[in-house]
């Protein structure tokens, strides 16, 4: 699997991102959201197209520089899974984009509460079956107070419903975004969260996942 987030709309890197997938026959890529930055729905289409090419199934949620509408767009081999769920490989995908309230205004935020609605409707499809499956969830915004959180400035910024999905259903992996300056990896109990770091920077992370044990290869390049 080929992970990235924050891309902020910046064409090349796209086009870097959907050649490493192929160079590395990944069998799926993950995009973290702000496909954009504060784009147009056509222009998040436009750029998304770019990963449909290279006929490698890719999973994204927006994030809170894309608009709202971005939910509904499904490309072909391009699905949005903000607020829904697809098993592939074994493992249940999971989806929320935005981020929580900031103090900018951006074009994408809810309020803990829908951001807590919206993980409820991921699980919704599984019933009492979600049990079964190893959970990777897709979130721009990381859990609240870990290390991938942490502003330059010392603030904690994610996402308190996020953590207490994370807590109450254990998920396997988490893959976020949304604070550029915290890319690496933390850990909520024995889930593994990674933020790959801005794509738009030439950042992005390969993901292997054998049984249980996950290996992550953080790389990054000049664009």
């Amino acid at each position: 699997m080929l992970a990235g987030t924050d891309f902020h709309g910046f064409k090349p890197s796209f086009e870097h991102f959907a050649n490493e997938a192929k160079a590395l026959k990944v069998n799926l890529m993950l995009i973290c959201g702000d496909v954009t930055n504060f784009g147009t729905l056509e222009q998040a289409r436009t750029l998304l197209s770019i990963l449909a090419e290279t006929n490698i199934l890719t999973l994204f949620v927006p994030g809170n520089c894309d608009p709202p509408s971005l939910i509904n767009v499904d490309l072909d081999g391009v699905k949005c899974i903000h607020g829904s769920s697809i098993l592939y490989d074994g493992f249940a995908f999971m989806g929320v984009g935005g981020s929580p309230i900031t103090p900018f205004n951006t074009f994408f935020e809810m309020r803990e509460e829908e951001i807590a609605r919206v993980l409820q409707e991921c699980l919704h499809k599984f019933g009492g079956e979600t049990k079964r499956h190893n959970i990777i969830l897709l979130s721009h915004s990381p859990p609240k107070n870990t290390t991938l959180d942490r502003t330059s400035l010392g603030i904690h910024a994610g996402s308190t419903s996020v953590r207490r999905f994370i807590e109450e259903y254990k998920p396997l992996l988490v893959i976020c975004g949304h604070i550029h300056e915290a890319k690496g990896r933390s850990h909520i109990n024995n889930t593994l969260i990674i933020n790959p770091g801005p794509a738009k920077q030439g950042n992005y992370a390969l993901i292997t996942i054998k049984e249980d044990k996950i290996d992550v290869d953080f790389r990054s390049v000049r664009i």
